[in-house]
């Protein structure tokens, strides 16, 4: 599996894994850190990020458990060569993407903001202290 930076031309694919259309998947590539899990030049997944502050937040993660796992390692090396924390919000009811978060050594931080009606959960991640 090949790791790489998005472009605009896989917004297509993006809006196929998110149900997002693709003009939102578009933006998402050119506001944001967005990388793509790629096998046979198939997008398998990909995870998008920002870094404010001394955070980096992790915005969106999609693809299956073994994609997510590979994908989170992207914000935490950028995070630990810079001496920042991860952050991460997960929908409460997706339980395998909290698995993902907890293997790749996130703690629970407790409650987050509610999106679309849905509760979220607090992630959060100091590389540096491990």
């Amino acid at each position: 599996m090949d790791i790489r930076d998005a472009v605009e031309a896989d917004a297509e694919r993006l809006a196929e894994l998110t149900a997002s259309p693709q003009d939102v998947m578009r933006n998402l590539v050119h506001d944001r850190t967005v990388r793509v899990a790629a096998d046979d030049e198939e997008i398998q997944g990909f995870v998008s990020y920002d870094a404010r502050e001394d955070t980096v937040h992790v915005t969106q993660l999609e693809g299956t458990a073994a994609v997510r796992d590979r994908l989170l390692e992207e914000p935490i090396r950028f995070a630990t060569a810079e001496g920042m924390t991860v952050e991460l919000l997960v929908p409460e009811d997706e339980s395998e993407t909290r698995e993902s978060a907890e293997d790749a050594g996130f703690e629970h931080a407790g409650g987050g903001p509610t999106f679309e009606g849905q509760p979220t959960v607090r992630y959060r991640l100091d590389p540096g202290s491990e």
